[in-house]
Order: structure tokens, then C-alpha cells, then sequence
């Protein structure tokens, strides 16, 4: 029964890391879309003030 614990735990533990990685490498691959969208969504903020 322990061991069953131990091994859901782990489970999650790697699953939690594959999904970090996988939002990382997007990240890497989309950055310049990421920061040209980041930037039009500030542009426009300031410009309604």
C-alpha cells in the first residue's frame, strides 16, 4: 500500500515537470510572438489612458 502512494507521488511529480518543460520549450519557440503580442496589448493599455 505504501509503495502504491509512493509511486502516485512520484507519477504526478514527473508528469508536473514534463508539463513545465513542454511550457518552456514553448516558450523558447514563441518568444518573439509572445513579446510582439505583449507589447501590442501595453501599447494599447497606454494608449486608452
Amino acid at each position: 500500500m505504501l509503495k502504491t502512494v509512493k509511486n502516485k507521488k512520484g507519477m504526478e511529480m514527473v508528469q508536473v515537470a514534463i508539463l513545465v518543460a513542454i511550457a518552456i520549450i514553448l516558450g523558447l519557440i514563441f518568444k518573439s510572438e509572445i513579446v510582439e503580442f505583449v507589447n501590442k496589448v501595453f501599447d494599447n493599455l497606454n494608449a486608452g489612458f
